[in-house]
């Protein structure tokens, strides 16, 4: 008889299943645990993910979309406001440039904020944004033998024979 009253309640279950949860800007997959889901999240990783979780009072192992709507709210509130709930070097913008605020991104706003940094960069020439700019590497990497774009490199064995047979060649018709 258990059986079948767990076979009932699964359909029900899933009638509640909320499959996409909305964060930042981008959908989260609702059927994965609150912790994996979260850090599917650009700017949420595993650590982060776990504090969202302890914060809001929810079981980081707990379907997501399972979640009654209060939790899902809780959880999207920290997550959205992560600067309020964490200690000042936990967030990944720390004193931005223009505003001198400590904040902490999420989903889009990641990407877009990268973006104009790089974008400053180049405009004032630093050195990274030089590299930036000529398509280099820009963190100190090697170059001397990787990152190379353009054509092959050693010697060309087949066009160093073709010139030589042509000079064997003019120096026969002399």
């Amino acid at each position: 008889m258990s059986t079948e009253e767990s076979q009932d309640d699964s359909p029900e279950e899933e009638e509640d299943l909320q499959y996409f949860v909305r964060i930042g800007g981008a959908d989260l997959d609702g059927t994965k645990t609150v912790e994996r889901s979260l850090s599917e999240l650009d700017g949420i990783g595993t650590r982060t993910a776990r504090l969202v979780a302890e914060k809001a009072d929810v079981d980081k192992n707990a379907t997501f979309g399972l979640l009654d709507e209060d939790a899902i709210d809780a959880v999207v509130d920290i997550a959205e406001n992560l600067e309020d709930h964490v200690p000042s070097w936990m967030t990944n913008r720390q004193n931005d440039f223009y505003s001198g605020k400590t904040t902490h991104l999420v989903g889009t706003d990641v990407s877009e904020k990268r973006r104009h940094d790089i974008n400053r960069m180049k405009i004032i020439e630093s050195y990274k944004g030089v590299r930036h700019k000529r398509g280099q590497k820009v963190r100190g990497q090697r170059t001397k033998s990787t990152g190379r774009s353009e054509g092959t490199i050693g010697v060309n064995v087949e066009e160093i024979r073709e010139e030589m047979a042509e000079e064997e060649a003019a120096g026969d018709d002399e």
